[in-house]
């Protein structure tokens, strides 16, 4: 499931109300919110960007929740009625019934704190209600049952995990789809003779399947570098508790909740060899990021580069031709612009902005724990929501849809100065330096050039300046 932003606002404080209670004494809370007195106070604290948690992250932080209610009610520690009621309220979350009752801005409270007192409220107050009770009678306590055996510091960290396991496999896919899209055109241009640029100046020729399959290449390296970071987000921390020790959890627990988790979430999960390196440390995150951050540096070299060879259609090189997808211009009729490259680099200077700043709350963790862990997992989240989507629908709306003008690739591939390399292995480099200048100052070919001044015959300058030949390996 893609990563979406919640940005609905919170409950109205208009109206009714009911008064809850946390440690710091009593709150005003909307009667119709299922939320309690500590999101009371972070949606007071923290009216920072209106953005709310992933609607991945909130499903993750549910999981860990039903999971614990399951394996902690197996224990015996957990009554059986409760844990019944806690995995109905978590059911109802991750069917989208509760959505707008995760209120907690996306910049909160270090580590996470404020957000996940969120989901325990929400499912304790609807657990109270399935067993009979009301919102706020605390006969289903948020810390004391919801949050059994757990604390903010190893469910975050567990949750990104699970959300990213659970969206970033879309990148990959799509990544790996544009490369075949690029793949089909590279065979499918392979016989296109084109003239070769390096330094946006004349080269030597170049197939323009060749030339394509290099774009190929690359995004299916850029979707196993993306791939190759998840492994590592599978060693789960959860049961590691305050500061990696699993006070206040009990010996088997952690092992049971990495099973359930697997079992939820159908995905081969296990325990963090180290769980206090997985609480301390983002890297893995930053390392997703960091791959996903190369993929963007790829896609916006090989966008470029097709804005490049369209641009046109009169004045520019015109080698390729876009799919028209909307009009261009409010004041030129007729004119068509790259859309599609336009809004990918767009994407991806964005992804790479996201991968600053992970980079950075990646750093700024101390001691037991890193505190930046909302920063990270709304910006790794939204690096996979807009990548994967920028990149299929550049896929679908332009890739796919790409034509290659033969002839206009052949017109550059006659002309190219640079086709005077071939003659430097007989007659040597200095003799083909003075022909490419000539022909520059005087707009002669290099063909008649090597004619004139080399004394080659022409049926061999010819075959030495076969642009066709040249795009393979060889001399003379």
């Amino acid at each position: 499931m893609a990563a979406t932003r919640r940005t609905r606002k919170p409950a109205s404080r208009g109206g009714r109300t009911r008064v809850e209670r946390d440690t710091m004494g009593e709150v005003k809370v909307p009667a119709t919110a299922l939320w309690g007195a500590q999101t009371a106070r972070a949606v007071a604290n923290f009216p920072i960007s209106g953005l709310r948690e992933p609607r991945a992250l909130v499903d993750a932080v549910v999981r860990v929740k039903l999971a614990a209610a399951r394996v902690n009610a197996r224990l015996g520690l957990l009554p059986r009625r409760k844990g019944r009621a806690i995995e109905a309220a978590c059911r109802e979350v991750l069917a989208g019934r509760w959505d707008g009752q995760f209120v907690v801005d996306a910049y909160q409270a270090g580590a996470g704190t404020s957000f996940h007192m969120n989901v325990n409220e929400v499912l304790a107050n609807r657990a109270a209600e399935i067993l009979g009770g009301r919102r706020g009678d605390r006969s289903v306590d948020p810390n004391d049952d919801v949050n059994m055996a757990q604390s903010t510091n190893d469910v975050i960290p567990t949750a990104m995990r699970l959300a990213a396991l659970a969206t970033a496999p879309r990148v990959v896919e799509v990544l790996e789809g544009l490369s075949a899209t690029f793949a089909r055109k590279a065979r499918a241009w392979d016989g296109i003779v084109k003239a070769g640029r390096t330094h946006l100046m004349d080269a030597t020729p170049i197939r323009l399947g060749q030339e394509v399959s290099g774009w190929a290449a690359a995004l299916s390296a850029a979707a196993a570098r993306v791939n190759d970071a998840l492994p590592e987000l599978a060693a789960l921390g959860i049961g590691g508790t305050a500061v990696g020790t699993g006070v206040n959890a009990h010996p088997r627990y952690r092992e049971l909740m990495v099973k359930e988790l697997s079992r939820i979430c159908h995905v081969p999960l296990f325990p963090a060899p180290n769980p206090f390196y997985a609480m301390q440390s983002l890297a893995p995150f930053a390392a997703l990021s960091s791959a996903m951050r190369v993929a963007a540096l790829e896609l916006t070299r090989i966008g470029g580069d097709v804005r490049l060879l369209a641009s046109g259609p009169a004045t520019g090189l015109a080698e390729l031709r876009l799919p028209a997808v909307q009009p261009g211009s409010s004041i030129m009729p007729g004119k068509v612009n790259p859309s599609m490259a336009e809004m990918l680099a767009m994407v991806c200077h964005q992804v790479m902005g996201l991968d600053e700043a992970i980079a950075w709350a990646t750093a700024s963790g101390q001691l037991e724990l890193n505190v930046t862990m909302p920063l990270v997992a709304w910006d790794l989240l939204h690096q996979i929501e807009i990548l994967a989507n920028g990149v299929r629908a550049f896929d679908l709306r332009l890739a796919r849809g790409l034509q290659a003008d033969a002839g206009r690739g052949r017109f550059f591939a006659d002309r190219t100065v640079s086709l005077a390399t071939a003659l430097a292995p007989r007659i040597g480099y200095e003799a083909a330096a003075a022909i490419v200048k000539e022909s520059v100052r005087t707009g002669r070919s290099i063909a008649d050039l090597s004619v004139e001044r080399a004394g080659i015959p022409a049926r061999e300058a010819r075959r030495l300046l076969d642009p066709a030949r040249m795009t393979r390996p060889g001399r003379g």
